[in-house]
């Protein structure tokens, strides 16, 4: 009897382990390759700004090869300072997208010993399988903001990796190429191979303690004394009350101890109890502190509205909604003298306390270095390399900075790896104002950014917004888009392509009513699905 027990229980232990173990892997694989597509798409995306989409064709023609070495040169350093293996840019033939075109190939072996070979350009090849070839379409019929393929196992000998592909697109915005970027990832490896180990210690000590304790148990005659023990267990259980103490009823080891735990239940139900209590009371005060730091955090951002009571020729509006308790999103905007408004928008990378704490110093560096003068594009320089300075921990932030002369309406601003703007006009269309990019602050230093203008006219308005309204996402993982977004500025209007980029066609109305259409768009497109990024938006019009 006792070799049946002991073997049952260690059968359904190691059962029970396995499950756990199948369950465990599966869910941390998914965890891991989703954060890891989305970190390595905004990697990707920020390389495709240092590619000209315009001059690909004059590369494999021999000509520009000065900006075509400048080039490559940025792309081997963003390689190896993001520490991925690789970095191409290829021309795939979209008749079938069977084959393509190497144009640029950064490669760095160091980053997980690989054996990799930089293509020249110019060099052709097929495409690997089915699998690259309908990503490949994805995204040049711009069906895909990004594609990603996962070899958590592969079988060709190389280290486990992802490659993420972006589309590289030319002053047109058509796509014109497609950036690949391959991330290692032998940390998955590393992070999973512990825990089955501990699972499997785990159960086999589980499984040796407990036919140890059964097969002494199982030795032992202990019926008739068990019978008083489940007499007295059932009293307590009806009553609720502390009985007469059992005391030694059994010499056998067993059975006295389940004798004295009885005695001792109320005891430990009260400690329980208290522990409890204390427990709640601890998750209780890191939840006050949190709510805390998300009170700082929103109140060092503008939140009173109206912005400027004692004007009547602008009118402001904007919110910001963390993902978690507090965000790195962040917007600002204050009077730099009577007829210049300086207006900032930024994402930090990241989410939680080290993404606010992070963009509460990049707003103090900004409003303290705009106070200073200079075009946005020269502040900007300037946060960027104060970020970099200090920036032991790798993170970056987007920006865009814009300063608005309110007599003439005319806007000069510059974009750090930003979104771009939208301009609601007053007859009611929106317009996405396609602008160049430059890299996000805190990436390197010594980037250098260019302002660009922006015309506002009198009762339009500019929108500005996160990466978290366009790419939040539903169940289904559908994106809410650019192309919805401006449906919605524009009242539900008709979408159609523009020579400056996209347009809708409607109304919109003040700076507070449009934001607030658009969170109750946001809110009904995702419905019960998590957030999965800050939303940060700011109107403003002119008046």
């Amino acid at each position: 009897m006792a070799a049946n027990v002991v073997g049952t229980i260690i059968f359904f232990l190691i059962v029970f382990a396995t499950i756990v173990s199948v369950i465990g892997i599966h869910n941390f694989t998914e965890a891991f390759k989703k954060e890891s597509a989305v970190t390595t798409y905004h990697m990707a995306d920020t390389a495709t700004s240092l590619v000209n989409g315009d001059h690909l064709d004059a590369y494999l023609n021999g000509h520009e090869m000065t900006e075509y070495e400048h080039t490559k040169a940025l792309l081997n350093d963003y390689c190896r300072k993001m520490s991925v293996s690789l970095i191409y840019v290829i021309m795939v033939d979209t008749s079938d997208y069977g084959r393509f075109i190497s144009v640029f190939n950064a490669v760095d072996n160091s980053v997980d010993e690989s054996e990799y070979t930089p293509w020249e350009l110019g060099h052709r090849r097929d495409t690997t399988n089915d699998e690259y070839r309908r990503k490949y379409q994805l995204l040049y019929e711009k069906e895909a903001l990004f594609e990603t393929v996962y070899r958590t196992n592969p079988s060709d000998g190389s280290h486990p990796h992802i490659t993420t592909m972006v589309p590289v697109k030319n002053s047109a915005d058509d796509v014109t190429a497609i950036l690949c970027m391959q991330r290692p990832i032998s940390e998955f490896n590393d992070a999973r191979r512990p825990y089955l180990i501990n699972v499997t210690i785990t159960a086999l000590w589980l499984s040796v303690f407990a036919g140890l304790v059964i097969t002494l148990v199982a030795r032992k005659h202990f019926v008739a004394p068990i019978r008083k023990v489940s007499m007295e267990a059932v009293r307590f259980a009806a009553e609720n009350t502390k009985g007469e103490e059992l005391g030694n009823i059994s010499h056998f080891q067993e059975i006295a101890d389940l004798a004295r735990s009885i005695d001792v239940m109320e005891s430990d139900m009260v400690t329980y109890m208290e522990n409890l209590t204390a427990v709640t009371a601890e998750k209780e005060r890191i939840g006050a502190e949190l709510s805390f730091a998300r009170t700082i955090q929103r109140d060092s951002l503008p939140n009173t509205f109206p912005a400027f009571p004692d004007r009547n020729d602008i009118d402001i509006f904007a919110s910001m909604t963390p993902a978690k308790e507090v965000g790195g999103d962040f917007y600002n905007f204050f009077l730099i003298d009577d007829d210049h408004l300086a207006i900032v928008i930024g994402d930090v990378s990241g989410k939680g306390v080290p993404a606010a704490l992070f963009m509460m110093e990049t707003n103090i560096v900004i409003s303290g270095r705009v106070g200073m003068g200079g075009s946005p594009a020269q502040i900007l320089t300037f946060v960027s390399n104060n970020i970099c300075e200090y920036n032991k921990a790798d993170m970056f932030v987007t920006l865009w900075l814009g300063i608005l002369e309110i007599s003439s309406g005319k806007i000069i601003a510059a974009n750090a790896g930003h979104e771009d703007a939208v301009i609601l006009h007053k007859d009611g269309t929106a317009e996405l104002m396609k602008t160049k990019h430059g890299i996000a602050a805190g990436a390197w230093e010594d980037v250098v950014y260019r302002d660009f203008e922006l015309q506002l006219e009198k009762g339009d308005k500019l929108f500005l917004y996160t990466d978290g309204v366009p790419e939040a996402t539903d169940r289904d993982d559908r994106m809410f888009t650019i192309s919805r977004m401006l449906e919605v500025l524009g009242g539900n209007g008709t979408v159609q392509a523009e020579a400056s980029g996209m347009q809708s066609e409607g109304k919109s109305g003040t700076p507070r009513e449009i934001l607030e259409r658009m969170q109750k768009s946001l809110d009904a497109f995702v419905g019960d699905a998590p957030q999965f990024d800050d939303v940060t938006m700011l109107c403003l019009e002119l008046k």
